[in-house]
């Protein structure tokens, strides 16, 4: 598999995450940082303000870190730091489902990660924290959604 990201230009950790980080915390902020910053960029076109969200959010991520680990998803629920934290930057509203009720929050996010950034489903399914199967079925149903519009 090759690696869409570049990751010579990354910043360092935040200012924001303790100094004595556990090492799973480190290990996690190298396999996610990337793909957060891809994410990020989207949203924020400015290199410096996307890796200012993304560092901001490990901030958040370590002070919950023992909570997190703690949980049935901890992959997931990073996620949704990333993504509120992005929104607080962009100084948008996270997406709400509104009337339609099949439509998830996440969809336009998986449909973003999948066709701007270029992951794959099973790449996506490891940074949103669920099976490359749902993401494969929502990107599907956002596709054919999103045709029936034209």
């Amino acid at each position: 598999m090759t690696n869409r990201h570049a990751t010579s230009a990354e910043p360092p950790p935040g200012p924001g995450e303790p100094a004595d980080v556990p090492l799973e915390f480190t290990a996690f902020c190298e396999l996610h940082r990337p793909r957060y910053l891809s994410y990020a960029r989207v949203w924020l076109t400015e290199h410096s303000d996307a890796a200012t969200a993304v560092e901001h959010a490990f901030a958040e991520i370590a002070v919950h870190w023992r909570e997190l680990m703690g949980s049935s998803n901890p992959t997931a629920q990073a996620w949704e730091i990333l993504r509120g934290t992005v929104a607080e930057h962009t100084r948008r509203e996270p997406p709400d489902p509104g009337p339609d009720a099949d439509r998830r929050p996440a969809d336009d996010d998986l449909a973003i990660l999948h066709y701007v950034v270029g992951l794959a489903a099973p790449e996506i399914a490891d940074v949103i924290g669920t099976d490359a199967a749902s993401v494969a079925g929502r990107l599907r149903r956002t596709m054919l959604r999103e045709a029936s519009g034209w």
